[in-house]
């Protein structure tokens, strides 16, 4: 907590509501906005998250700049009935990417046909400022300086965005040449 308490809880990150959710009682509960408001760090295991703007960011790589991972994911409802008695979901896809609960209480369950898609977005904070890159090309502009050298990294290294262990490490690189 920020006044320096620590509290001890079995905790996780809900990527859909993009809460973390802790157990009280058997029931599943989002720690509350006014909460949000005095927690510092969460560590899950060996992973640390920062809270920031009412929510949590893994922070994957601290040094000149600091990465970090905003986990996200979108439910995507079941087809809807199609010609010939198919179904299909590029006729009318429904995304929803945050459920609001009145309470706070989740059952974990999803509803029967809905499948969950986990994305990434990411954050690096480099010379004080915070910028999101959703590919690498965005992240090759935050370091137009060093273009070339990312550029060699990337195709020697198989960097791929969707890879957070290799993302790191082109940070890494970049950083230290």
């Amino acid at each position: 907590m920020k006044s320096g308490i620590k509290n001890q809880l079995l905790l996780n990150y809900n990527s859909l509501t993009e809460e973390m959710i802790f157990e009280n009682s058997g029931k599943k509960l989002a720690i509350a906005k006014e909460e949000l408001k005095l927690v510092d760090t969460v560590f899950i295991e060996d992973r640390k998250f920062i809270e920031m703007n009412n929510k949590f960011f893994e922070l994957a790589y601290h040094s000149k700049s600091d990465l970090y991972v905003e986990h996200k994911c979108s439910m995507v409802s079941p087809g809807k009935p199609a010609a010939y008695g198919g179904t299909s979901q590029t006729s009318s896809i429904t995304s929803i990417s945050s459920i609001n609960s009145a309470g706070r209480l989740y059952e974990i369950e999803l509803p029967e046909g809905y499948e969950i898609k986990p994305y990434t977005c990411y954050w690096l904070k480099k010379n004080g400022e915070l910028n999101k890159f959703n590919n690498l090309k965005q992240l090759m502009k935050l370091y137009d300086d060093k273009k070339d050298l990312f550029k060699d990294y990337v195709k020697k290294n198989d960097v791929t965005y969707n890879n957070q262990k290799s993302i790191v490490q082109l940070i890494k690189y970049l950083e230290t040449n």
